[in-house]
């Protein structure tokens, strides 16, 4: 069984029975890691960090899980003196490849078209699961100029049909759909469902009211996929 926990923006526990994974935690006002940590005190902690903007990226993350394994996926943008030498830190740029994590986890790094990175793991026993970080097809149709929403687009193409050229499946997703973009708050997410089968979907990094990212009628046209709104902070659901 797997479970997916909200934390916020775009901030997820993803907790299998061998591992914690933690997923670009900026803040948990629910304090539902504190919680999955004190309830599963055996296990090993993993946390990613996509990029250091600062709704992806919280020092305190350095100071959490003290009583467990830890273990840090960084982005290469995260400036390395920040980062305390005595935990186990590893880097990634775009295409790098990390093997034997706690519970047996794989990560790739694709690229983003935003800063850093986004991240495809591989569970021990295979499940996929895609953070976007901040990947997404960034433009504002309604005040971007033809070129500048042309730009933006093609280079969203060419980063997902990279990841979709080694990825025909993913079993789970988190995807911006950020409606302060106007009428293409979903055209990203759209895009990505169209070019990868996708089992369980969750939108993240809403930036607005939330009812719109979670009405999937606007862009969920794929009848395999089941499309979850977690939206408030501590909001959990299993998969199995």
């Amino acid at each position: 069984m797997t479970e997916i926990t909200y934390l916020d923006h775009s901030g997820f526990v993803v907790t299998l029975p061998n591992v914690i994974m933690v997923f670009d935690y900026y803040r948990d006002p629910a304090h539902a890691l504190h919680k999955i940590l004190e309830k599963k005190a055996e296990l090993p902690v993993i946390f990613f960090v996509s990029h250091h903007h600062h709704d992806h990226y919280n020092t305190g993350i350095f100071e959490i899980a003290q009583n467990h394994e830890r273990t840090y996926v960084l982005s290469n943008d995260i400036l390395a003196e920040k980062v305390p030498s005595t935990l186990s830190v590893a880097g990634m740029s775009a295409g790098d490849i990390l093997e034997n994590l706690p519970g047996g986890i794989k990560v790739k790094a694709y690229k983003s078209t935003d800063e850093g990175v986004s991240f495809l793991v591989t569970t021990a026993d295979g499940t996929t699961i895609y953070h976007a970080g901040d990947f997404n097809d960034w433009h504002w149709q309604d005040e971007s100029t033809e070129r500048e929403a042309r730009v933006a687009d093609e280079l969203f193409k060419k980063i997902l049909n990279r990841i979709a050229s080694e990825n025909d499946r993913i079993n789970i997703a988190m995807f911006p759909v950020d409606v302060r973009q106007g009428s293409d708050f979903a055209r990203g997410a759209k895009l990505f469902l169209k070019a990868i089968k996708v089992d369980d979907f969750f939108p993240m990094h809403f930036g607005g009211d939330y009812k719109e990212a979670c009405d999937f009628s606007e862009y969920a046209e794929s009848p395999e996929t089941t499309f979850h709104c977690l939206h408030k902070p501590g909001e959990t659901v299993e998969l199995r």
